[in-house]
């Protein structure tokens, strides 16, 4: 079996988008904290839903790096019911190598349901138990990790172990909530031999432990966990890379029209710059590459229909503004 470019290891889910209309949304002062509030014990009228399957942080990704043209497969593991078949079928669709794939017979597949309320999210999640055994990944460029449930947390040992006797393959990490909630403690070893790290501000802290909000300190505080490069996002406002001792801002790339859907963009901001590197391009054209697809993927519904082939992508870089380029922070 030939090497693949870029693996993706985490769960697997199908969306289901449940578009509202009668809501509201109640924020804190600062609007660091919001709630989605509608009508208890009363009937809640819905727009529209719409079905993704084969989503998820490492799916994601590994559309991601398909589409930009790498040999790409994703370590999953899923039920062998029909939601199974569908995103198996989906993953093979976009030229992901499923060999990697463990079908679990008599088990369900991760299903979740997305409160969708003007260009913003809220999901009800719910990661179904299964026996995670790490396969024979061969030698890929990357490896890319993210996302999974409580039960795949002895994947993580599995992995380290894998990637010391493998010293070449390159790791990205884009820690999911119970990885975080694990703790850097536990899972010293991952951030350890991690090449790039992804995380948003609120992550960050989290991670941390901290109240710190400083993002030239939060990214120094990562980097000290491991990591040799870090990446933190910071929402509509843009990027900070922290490469070689010195943190450089990158701006948002323009949306064309305002975010439909906003599912899916941290996943096509990270995995974008992973393939970036895993291609050859530097780290400074990797993080011009990684918000232009987070900006696409903004403009459909769900993480992945907005992704955009390297053509694409380089035919908007090449039409970028002036001033989209990245900048030391002084």
């Amino acid at each position: 079996m030939a090497n693949l470019d870029f693996i993706a290891i985490g769960d697997i889910t199908t969306d289901a988008f449940i578009r509202l209309k009668d809501a509201e949304v109640h924020c804190n002062i600062d609007h660091e904290k919001c709630q989605l509030c509608v009508d208890f014990a009363t009937k809640i009228p819905y727009e529209s839903v719409t079905v993704v399957p084969a989503v998820g942080n490492s799916p994601n990704a590994a559309v991601a790096a398909a589409r930009l043209g790498l040999k790409s497969g994703l370590y999953t593991n899923m039920g062998d019911d029909e939601n199974g078949k569908d995103c198996l079928a989906s993953l093979k669709k976009n030229r992901v190598d499923t060999d990697h794939v463990s079908v679990h017979a008599g088990h369900k597949t991760n299903y979740h349901y997305v409160l969708w309320y003007g260009d913003e999210r809220t999901i009800l999640i719910k990661h179904e138990k299964y026996d995670y055994k790490l396969p024979f990944l061969g030698i890929p460029k990357w490896i890319y990790l993210s996302s999974m449930g409580e039960s795949g947390a002895g994947i993580h040992d599995d992995l380290a172990k894998y990637l010391d006797d493998r010293k070449e393959i390159k790791l990205a990490f884009q820690p999911g909530t119970f990885q975080i909630s694990l703790g850097y403690e536990r899972l010293k070893k991952i951030y350890e031999r991690t090449s790039v790290f992804f995380c948003n501000v609120e992550e960050a802290k989290k991670i941390l432990k901290t109240e710190e909000s400083n993002i030239s300190r939060l990214s120094a505080k990562l980097k000290e966990l491991g990591p040799e490069m870090v990446v933190i996002t910071d929402g509509k406002k843009g990027a900070y890379l922290l490469y070689e001792k010195e943190l450089f801002f990158m701006p948002p790339y323009p949306d064309p029209s305002p975010p439909y859907e906003r599912t899916g963009a941290g996943d096509a901001f990270s995995s974008t710059f992973t393939a970036a590197l895993a291609i050859g391009k530097t780290p400074f054209e990797a993080i011009a590459w990684a918000p232009i697809n987070g900006m696409s993927v903004v403009q459909k519904i769900g993480a992945q229909e907005g992704l955009l082939s390297r053509k694409e992508l380089e035919k908007l870089l090449k039409a970028a503004p002036e001033n989209y380029k990245p900048e030391i922070v002084v």
